[in-house]
């Protein structure tokens, strides 16, 4: 093709010795930072949904299943689960584990201070690997079968406001009608940086939350689910509602299924709000890049003006030369992506590797800017960035079929 030709001739001689426009030159950057920019973006916001995300279903797995009776408190009814009943849940497709949890609300006390918490307790085959990633100092309390163990967990906000570390005994004390005091022995320290959930939790045996309500061994607050996949968590929360639907525990209360996104609405209706800032985001280096390069391919244009009135006087038509530029203006923007893939995968990889970027995580539930870098996004973006920039030039390229060649050919 005879137009790729002569753009590939023009662009590469101007690259091996002639000085390029300044505007050519901030058209490429401008594409460069462009795409650098999305890229970043959406690995932030990726990487930070996931982090807080995976926090959360830490703390309440991505499917719970309790009493219909219950309120919105930590002072549940007992539900119960028949083994049929377990089975058929287990036997869900998506579903990857099942435990059994219950919860009790405290008090801790310590000789100066005390501190309002829930203590929450786990089945001895529940996956705490969330719990564990995040120990802080200690070890995790062991749960068997034999006895009940009086060990827990605390989060290091609270062991820092009652003034207490490792194998520090600990007073907790459950009001009720009348008050009954345990005393545990602190096992661990954990941080997760979810602030609200980290001071409120303590994890202990589930034993002492049952022997506390006086329920039996086979009774529980409820079943928490966890998935394979969290992108697939309400179909799968809807196919486990059907195998609870219209089943009764023996107290004779209805089985309620709910999502952890139905349990913790604000908090990911606030990270959904996130995918809002970055498509803002994308639309404006978008339109900010092409812009660019429509003032790039404009210079070029004007640049050009005599060998355009020379091409028209040869025979040349108006939708070959526009080919022509088209062409080395995608020169120009391979260049730009390519650079700006550079550069930003290049600083996500430092932030990724290094931590460089701190944040409060009384904040932002994390104490760095974490980031994800999915390659789909990236690729994704590279071909919106390139399909934006090419659209946008086919207008100004119009400007071309105006040009006279008697009068081009005399232009300086």
């Amino acid at each position: 093709m005879w137009e790729f030709d002569i753009a590939h001739r023009i662009h590469f001689k101007n690259s091996n010795g002639l000085q390029e426009k300044p505007a050519v030159v901030i058209a490429t950057i401008g594409i460069a930072l462009g795409l650098a920019v999305m890229i970043i973006a959406l690995g932030i916001v990726t990487g930070f949904k996931q982090e807080v995300r995976n926090k959360v279903i830490g703390f309440g797995s991505h499917i719970q299943i309790t009493s219909f009776s219950n309120n919105s408190t930590y002072q549940m009814e007992p539900v119960s689960f028949s083994e049929s009943l377990t089975d058929s849940i287990k036997a869900v497709q998506g579903v990857r584990h099942t435990q059994f949890f219950a919860t009790k609300p405290a008090i801790l006390k310590t000789d100066s201070d005390f501190e309002g918490v829930v203590l929450k307790g786990w089945s001895t085959d529940a996956d705490l690997d969330f719990f564990k990633s995040n120990l802080k100092d200690g070890f995790f309390p062991s749960f068997t079968d034999s006895a009940a163990s009086n060990d827990v967990l605390i989060s290091e906000q609270t062991a820092t406001r009652l003034g207490l570390k490792v194998g520090d005994p600990i007073l907790a004390y459950f009001i009720e009608d009348n008050v009954r005091v345990r005393k545990f022995n602190v096992s661990g320290l954990y941080s997760t940086g979810l602030e609200e959930f980290d001071k409120l939790f303590i994890i202990g045996d589930i034993r002492h939350c049952q022997m506390l309500n006086g329920w039996d061994q086979d009774e529980f607050c409820g079943m928490e689910i966890l998935v394979d996949d969290y992108e697939k968590v309400s179909d799968t929360a809807f196919d486990v509602f059907i195998a609870t639907s219209g089943k009764f525990d023996p107290h004779g209360t209805l089985y309620y299924v709910r999502s952890i996104r139905e349990i913790y609405p604000q908090i990911f209706n606030w990270l959904d709000l996130l995918d809002t800032n970055v498509a803002v985001i994308i639309i404006l280096m978008l339109l900010v890049s092409g812009f660019n390069m429509v003032s790039g391919l404009l210079i070029l244009i004007l640049d050009k003006t005599q060998f355009i009135g020379i091409l028209k006087a040869l025979g040349s038509r108006n939708w070959s030369i526009r080919k022509i530029f088209l062409i080395q203006s995608s020169f120009l923007i391979l260049k730009g992506l390519f650079w700006g893939n550079i550069v930003g995968i290049g600083l996500c990889l430092l932030q990724m590797h290094f931590h460089i970027l701190k944040l409060d995580a009384s904040i932002y539930f994390v104490d760095y800017v974490p980031i994800i870098l999915n390659w789909w996004h990236i690729i994704g973006l590279n071909l919106l960035s390139a399909i934006t920039a090419m659209l946008m030039l086919l207008l100004p390229s119009i400007v071309i079929s105006h040009i006279v060649p008697a009068k081009a050919i005399k232009f300086e």
